[in-house]
């Protein structure tokens, strides 16, 4: 169908509050706001100011009293532990009574927060309904993480309780998550008067006398009894949650989402950006511990009625790289979401595609990538593969949901690999140079957002609203500061070609790693690369590519590494001064799948490295050290 973006954008800009009031008819209110919009309030303006709302009624009380109690809203399938399970909207509703009972029964009233720490089960999702049901804050910390760096949430959020489990389960091994947990307690100065705890049969947990409860014999219980809590109203604009985010000084920033807004956007995005109605399968393969999670396996399919899955495994290895296309055939899927990181260790096991043979994927009907920069090699694979558009977009923790992307519910835009579309509704982009001042079309620069950001993002940091400024609204006034370095072309077609961090200067060119990237992605052996900027004492900076090859590459790294070179001078030329291409079996990754370019950088400089809290296995930090130092890097 022809493409209906261009009007609903100019409808959008001619009058940005109507057509967010429109889309709020989506939402059932409480009580209806002053403002559509308030220009005096926070830092840049709050929307829906002065209305009441509750964001899990909205979630699921509504469906079960209209016309969706026996739906599918929630399906949990554990390719690692063999379990699966189906809640039906009025099963799932009545499980969150339950948990929001016995939260209340600790104390937990509105405003409290309420950390969350957990592996991918449903009592994940249910724990932050059941907090949105009493009008808490949760806080969703990843499970498994560090206990120095849930301590330091711990003491920022100070949350009244812990919800979290005896473990998690990754591919042969399983994470004891309580000790974890009980020296994060133990480093915090603010102590938790609660701890529920799932007791996973993988592993038990000891509890501590007076402080922990075992959450599953509880929530038995609490269902025997059918408990039921009546939802909380709230302001629209009282924070829903707070989800941190890696800061520069190495404190994390807690970015906060509101309630309405967020409820407005999201609601949104379902079928105009996804083009998926309600009742169908929606899969994000993410997990809850990031932004994708909260706002797409939870929010935005229960919000829309439709069903959403939460996946416990890793998309190659549980048991092979055929397992997404399990999940598609035998639960329905209409759409996934998932970052090129997944696809890229897909096409490494499979190369041929020979797995997505073995599965009826009559249902599907869409790809969306997001995460990280998706390159056209992984795109046009995809493609070729599934026979489905495959969708790029571009969005951020602070956003919540889609800044640039190309909405299939609209009709699609025709497809640029390399850049994820083009903005949507709420989204005024643009792409300056240093001073603040537009660059020509086609040229490098920072990208950035004109105020006001639209429903859904950030409105403020967690108790730190200098901070906010500083970070997002400081350095180019009137504007929110992605980080993000790229370009926009002369259809207004947006390319992410670095974090403004990534891009490089090379005897003073302004170079983006990005860019050289894609060329390396291109090349018929490798499954995928990063590049870096090094210190060169002649240049500045020099980059340096780091590849992974395919399965089944027989051929020596030599002579792939000279190919890779040569590649990168003739596609992007002798300005980009690429002589080092080297070859190591895995790269560092956080566990949502980013690859960490800037503590490769750190190596590669000899530098203090800080190992990043959000890191898979530090393990590999030591083979890039290695893989360096055999071509006369570092120290």
């Amino acid at each position: 169908m022809a493409s209906r973006y261009a009007e609903v954008y100019a409808e959008w800009r001619n009058d940005p509050e109507a057509f967010w009031a429109k889309a709020a008819e989506e939402i059932d209110w409480i009580k209806p706001w002053d403002k559509v919009f308030d220009p005096e309030a926070g830092g840049y303006g709050r929307w829906f100011t002065g209305a009441e709302c509750n964001t899990c009624y909205n979630c699921l009380d509504r469906h079960v009293e209209r016309d969706r109690p026996g739906q599918p809203a929630l399906i949990y399938d554990s390719p690692i532990t063999g379990r699966k399970a189906t809640y039906t909207y009025e099963d799932l509703l009545e499980h969150v009574n339950a948990m929001a009972a016995i939260l209340r029964d600790f104390g937990v009233e509105k405003g409290d927060r309420v950390i969350i720490y957990m592996p991918m089960i449903p009592e994940a999702v249910m724990a932050m309904l059941a907090c949105a049901r009493l009008g808490a804050i949760h806080s969703v910390v990843f499970g498994g993480f560090a206990a120095r760096e849930l301590a330091t949430r711990i003491d920022d959020a100070k949350p009244k309780a812990i919800v979290s489990a005896s473990c998690g389960i990754e591919p042969g091994r399983v994470v004891a998550y309580k000790p974890l947990l009980d020296e994060a307690i133990d480093l915090s100065s603010h102590k938790p008067s609660t701890c529920l705890v799932v007791q996973r049969q993988e592993a038990a947990a000891s509890l501590v006398a007076g402080r922990d409860h075992d959450l599953g014999k509880l929530m038995e219980e609490a269902i025997a009894a059918g408990r039921e809590v009546d939802c909380v109203p709230v302001k629209a604009t009282d924070p829903l949650y707070i989800l941190y985010t890696s800061g520069t000084t190495g404190q994390p920033k807690g970015v906060v989402r509101d309630n309405g807004g967020h409820m407005v956007a999201l609601k949104w995005t379902m079928k105009n950006h996804y083009g998926v109605d309600p009742g169908e399968v929606f899969w994000a393969a993410s997990d809850v511990g990031w932004v994708v999670g909260h706002s797409y396996i939870v929010y935005a399919p229960l919000l829309h009625g439709a069903t959403t899955i939460i996946f416990e495994g890793k998309p190659v290895g549980t048991p092979d790289a055929g397992v997404f296309w399990r999940v598609i055939s035998e639960h329905g899927v209409v759409s996934l979401f998932t970052a090129p990181t997944a696809f890229r260790a897909i096409k490494k096991e499979d190369p041929d595609g020979k797995l997505i043979g073995e599965y009826d994927l009559g249902s599907f009907r869409s790809l969306f990538l997001a995460g990280e920069r998706a390159d056209p090699d992984t795109i046009r694979w995809a493609e070729d593969k599934l026979d489905v558009p495959v969708i790029d977009h571009w969005w951020q923790t602070e956003t919540g949901w889609a800044i640039v992307g190309n909405p299939l519910g609209l009709g699609m835009l025709p497809v640029k690999p390399g850049s994820p579309t083009v903005p949507m509704p709420g989204y005024d982009v643009r792409v300056l140079d240093d001073a603040g001042h537009p660059v020509p079309v086609g040229s490098l620069g920072n990208v950035v957002v004109k105020l006001p950001l639209p429903p859904g993002c950030l409105p403020t940091l967690w108790n730190a609203e200098d901070r906010f400024r500083e970070s997002y609204l400081s350095e180019f006034p009137g504007y929110y500061k992605t980080a993000d370095a790229g370009l926009m072309d002369e259809d207004g077609y947006l390319f992410i070609m670095a974090r403004t961090d990534d891009i490089i200067n090379v005897a003073g060119h302004r170079l983006s790693t990005g860019g050289m990237e894609e060329v390396l992605a291109g090349h018929k052996d490798v499954a995928e690369c990063a590049v870096i900027g090094i210190a060169d004492a002649l240049k500045g900076q020099i980059p340096c590519g780091f590849v992974v090859l395919k399965s089944g590459v027989t051929r020596s790294h030599a002579e792939i590494e000279k190919e890779l070179v040569g590649l990168v001078r003739e596609k992007i030329g002798p300005v980009a001064a690429f002589k080092l291409a080297i070859t190591v079996d895995r790269l560092p990754k956080t566990r949502s799948g980013k690859i960490l370019r800037a503590t490769m950088r750190q190596i590669a400089d000899g530098e203090d490295v800080r190992i990043p809290a959000t890191i898979d296995d530090p393990a590999i930090l030591d083979e890039i050290g290695a893989a360096l130092r055999e071509h006369g890097i570092g120290g």
